[in-house]
């Protein structure tokens, strides 16, 4: 029986992913095997000694300590492109917003009525103020060509809209399903000065933290309009307020907000609602489950941010799962030990991804505890599994 915690409320249809006979679900369980999260901070969360995995329905996983994760053998999973659309949709209607200043009209009129003002007869007098241009025939730069970053690209260039879509990591998936009215820009610079509106998709890093900073602002054409719904830290505050004073940027549409930015001028606060939507939130939940049991009854990891994807058919009566360091020889002194103890090897993967490697090793046997011990004590091992078809 595998034990799951919860951590936040996870959608039923997530939950009824993970067999009962199986898993036990509860929000309250000791040593457990697997975490689902949403948004719940993991930073200081001390890891029981059975803990596996930690799934996060949803795409984001700065809540959740990667680096530590990763020491202590435990698979992190997120859930790419199962909140797409509601992101997308969301994406559509800030472009819009940016545009139309229908937030400020709608709070001008709530303000004349609240002023005893008769609103039908002002509307045609004051809703000059209010005027926008449309998106048709506007360019469109879409930095990030995800699972989300391609749905806007894509319904943007049947709104009318050019499109230029900038990504130097693209995917194959992704390529293939980029419109061909899409194009592609080599470099950011291309995105920031050509572009009336400028829709960031790309995850939070060190090396994109700020990337919308005053030296960015400052290639960009005037009154462009910028639409942040991925992270609060991919845009300088400080460097953004000042554009918005002197009119650089036209508008601001922002799914993060915070106190300082609230007090720009032209800054349209979206309270943290790119998933928000019951589809998007079941989507989530179900693919996390999905990784999780996957992963805990067969050992196969997709969608991991810290192990490599790795899914091989069962072809042996035991599998052999080995997290550890991608270093040579490692992999040579697995094999060794199951040589050396006569054990046949059915069939094996291995895959790497930058400072770690998993492999998967299916056997013809039985092995015992003594030689999955010898495997956990080699240098660089980080996690070993055993388990029996």
């Amino acid at each position: 029986m595998f034990r799951i915690k919860t951590l936040n409320k996870i959608s039923p249809a997530g939950l009824s992913v993970l067999d009962q006979t199986r898993f036990q679900v509860s929000d309250n369980p000791e040593n457990e095997d697997g975490i689902l999260v949403r948004s719940a901070d993991m930073h200081e969360y001390s890891f029981p000694e059975a803990l596996r995995a930690i799934a996060r329905a949803g795409a984001g996983t700065n809540n959740i300590p990667i680096d530590r994760c990763s020491e202590a053998g435990i698979v992190v999973f997120n859930t790419p492109g199962a909140n797409a659309n509601a992101v997308k949709e969301l994406a559509i209607c800030a472009l819009l917003l940016s545009s139309r200043k229908i937030t400020a009209g709608n709070a001008w009129l709530r303000e004349q009525a609240g002023a005893g003002m008769d609103v039908e007869k002002i509307v045609e007098k004051g809703k000059s103020q209010f005027v926008g241009p449309e998106l048709s025939g506007k360019m469109l730069g879409v930095i990030g060509l995800g699972a989300i970053g391609v749905q806007v690209a894509n319904t943007a260039s049947s709104l009318g809209m050019t499109v230029f879509g900038y990504d130097p990591f693209l995917s194959v998936d992704a390529a293939l399903s980029l419109s061909r009215l899409v194009h592609r820009a080599l470099d950011l610079e291309t995105i920031y000065k050509n572009c009336d509106y400028i829709s960031i998709h790309v995850p939070q890093t060190p090396e994109t933290r700020g990337m919308i900073n005053t030296d960015a602002i400052h290639m960009m054409k005037g009154g462009v309009r910028i639409i942040n719904l991925a992270r609060g830290g991919l845009v300088n505050d400080d460097d953004m307020l000042e554009a918005l004073d002197s009119g650089k940027v036209a508008a601001y549409v922002t799914d993060f907000p915070n106190n300082k930015i609230l007090q720009g001028k032209n800054v349209v606060a979206i309270p943290h609602l790119g998933a928000s939507t019951p589809e998007s939130e079941e989507n989530c939940a179900v693919m996390a489950a999905q990784e999780l049991r996957d992963y805990l009854e067969n050992g196969n990891i997709t969608n991991s941010v810290n192990l490599p994807t790795l899914v091989q058919e069962w072809s042996g009566i035991s599998r052999l799962c080995v997290i550890h360091r991608n270093q040579p020889g490692l992999l040579a002194n697995i094999t060794g030990v199951l040589s050396k103890d006569n054990v046949n090897v059915e069939n094996m993967t291995n895959k790497s991804k930058k400072d770690y490697a998993y492999t998967v090793v299916d056997l013809g046997s039985r092995i015992s505890d003594s030689v999955a011990g010898e495997i956990r004590a080699l240098n660089g091992v980080l996690r070993v599994r055993l388990l029996n078809h």
